[in-house]
């Protein structure tokens, strides 16, 4: 059985590794993880639950560029879906607030592209699959994306990123991310996959008997309502959004979701207090499989869930890069042979 190797990086709960692992499965390949980096300590307790053991590096950045060579494994493929709170609409206006650097220059967060970009310098993988958030295309007028690419471009083949959304690959989620693929040896242009458009609706993906503690409570409901109507008078867009369970999709749901659910409320019925989603509903809401283990605090595992990446579409992209390798060393084994 052929084997394909990677790398982890800000791994969260492994929802990259699930998605290439899913995607070689499907062609008989089998994924072997070298290492992983994730610097939150609950994110791998339930990463860990997850995976067989793994070598972790906590930080990233803890590993200098003169050491790369010896403290990375060798891998075929790279996977980094990297902090995108520099570069989202709410993280950079949460950064404004508190006066805080944003983008490159947010140096907790925002330089960590830097790390992945000596990496690949340094250990040459085949391959490499970024993913972030939408807003990366337009940050900056888009210098800060053509500034990327143009530092990945140096060495790779980096066809133009291309923006997935969760509810065309089965997921009923509007979830809008950007994906950057790179390929150490040019074979023809890359294409990233189509959209399924697979009908589903959110009640599909719901607890047939979801605990009772997660309705909303009359007063935070109550606080809801008058909120909404404060920020409607100051024309601030800012309040609870209701999903029914019929809906094609909820919004994006996000870290913050923990906090009182209000960016995706359930709808129950005529005079009943909305709900909030379980952990479980998001998590499968991100296309994760029942199989899935987590047993950290609810407000973990909304953090998680809320930060993990759409697996139906990450597997997509995982599928089109593998296959665009394969047909790479296939062309390679024919030149050979023709020489």
């Amino acid at each position: 059985m052929k084997k394909i190797t990677s790398i982890d990086l800000f791994a969260g709960v492994g929802g990259m590794r699930i998605s290439l692992s899913k995607a070689l499965k499907k062609i008989g390949f089998i994924d072997e993880c070298k290492m992983y980096s994730e610097i939150n300590e609950y994110s791998q307790q339930t990463y860990e639950e997850n995976f067989p053991p793994t070598r972790l590096i906590k930080d990233i950045k803890s590993v200098k560029e003169k050491d790369i060579e010896s403290e990375i494994p060798d891998h075929d493929v790279l996977l980094a879906g990297f902090p995108c709170q520099p570069f989202s609409r709410a993280g950079i206006s949460n950064r404004k607030f508190l006066k805080r650097s944003h983008g490159f220059e947010d140096k907790d967060q925002g330089d960590l592209f830097f790390n992945i970009l000596n990496i690949l310098k340094i250990k040459k993988p085949k391959a490499f699959i970024l993913e972030n958030v939408q807003n990366l295309r337009t940050y900056q007028n888009g210098e800060i994306l053509e500034q990327m690419l143009k530092k990945l471009r140096k060495n790779y083949y980096v066809p133009e990123p291309e923006v997935l959304d969760a509810q065309d690959f089965g997921l009923p989620q509007r979830r809008k991310r950007i994906f950057i693929v790179g390929f150490l040896n040019f074979n023809g242009k890359f294409n990233y996959p189509k959209p399924t458009f697979k009908k589903t609706i959110i009640k599909d993906f719901l607890d047939i008997y979801p605990p009772k503690k997660y309705i909303i409570s009359d007063l935070l409901w109550d606080s809801h309502q008058k909120r909404r109507i404060r920020n409607k008078k100051a024309g601030k867009g800012f309040g609870f959004r209701m999903s029914y369970p019929t809906d094609k999709a909820t919004v994006t749901i996000s870290a913050r979701y923990y906090k009182d659910g209000s960016e995706c409320l359930l709808y129950r019925g005529e005079g009943k207090n909305p709900r909030r989603l379980t952990p479980r509903e998001v998590f499968r809401l991100q296309g994760f499989p029942e199989s899935f283990k987590f047993t950290v605090s609810d407000l973990q595992a909304y953090k998680q869930a809320g930060n993990a990446v759409p697996i139906n579409v990450v597997e997509k992209v995982c599928s089109s890069v593998i296959n665009y390798l394969e047909n790479n060393q296939k062309n390679i084994l024919i030149n050979k042979k023709a020489s």
